[in-house]
């Protein structure tokens, strides 16, 4: 049986330079849930839980169905209330925005042969199995980012801030203004990696303007 493994069937979707870049994403599916507060937290920790489950149930399911692939990289979006805390450029943003106020959707890539009622099943069977309560919030996202700016950053996330500032100066450069929420893809699993040799591709979805507009 032929193993689905989207990091390699979408390699420019998982792959980025250590230097900003600008990427068009196309859309794609995901197994997804949201939530709010510190990543640090234990209700952070019980939706990897309930994803990772989810998505795993979804593949056994799968490939009992003759169609098996590869559970793919966590991936975050990330934004804040900007009403409230206005908007600071990209570089400052994780510095100045309390921890306890960031807001996420968590997100694993899913084959498109994957429907709604597949991951529902799976919710069930996963609610019934291990009884995690969280896996009732998951949902089946669709995503079309479009035009992107991209780097990968390597090293603990309290180092970002060095990272998003190459990636808000290169926008500045080439006359592109933010269009999307914060795209974060964990390369290496942060729950089982030393900070210092973690790799995340982060990723800002753009669109053109005048340069009397930026």
């Amino acid at each position: 049986m032929e193993k689905s493994d989207l990091t390699k069937i979408n390699r420019s979707y998982f792959t980025a330079t250590t230097q900003p870049e600008l990427i068009t994403i196309a859309p794609a599916q995901f197994l997804s849930i949201t939530g709010m507060g510190d990543p640090s937290g234990n209700p952070f920790k019980k939706h990897i839980e309930a994803l990772y489950s989810t998505a795993y149930a979804i593949k056994f399911a799968s490939k009992a169905n003759g169609k098996d692939f590869v559970v793919s990289k966590l991936e975050g979006l990330w934004w804040f209330d900007e009403n409230r805390f206005r908007t600071p450029a990209a570089s400052e943003t994780p510095l100045v925005i309390p921890r306890s106020e960031w807001e996420y959707r968590l997100l694993i890539r899913l084959p498109e042969f994957v429907t709604k009622k597949a991951v529902q099943m799976a919710q069930e069977a996963v609610l019934l199995k291990k009884r995690l309560i969280d896996v009732q919030y998951l949902e089946l996202f669709e995503m079309n980012e479009g035009l992107c700016v991209q780097l990968l950053h390597q090293g603990p996330f309290t180092s970002e801030p060095e990272s998003l500032k190459k990636i808000t100066d290169f926008t500045k450069e080439q006359q592109l203004a933010r269009n999307g929420l914060h795209h974060e893809i964990y390369l290496s699993d942060f729950r089982r990696t030393s900070p210092e040799k973690l790799k995340t591709i982060l990723r800002e979805p753009v669109k053109h303007v005048t340069a009397g507009a930026l």
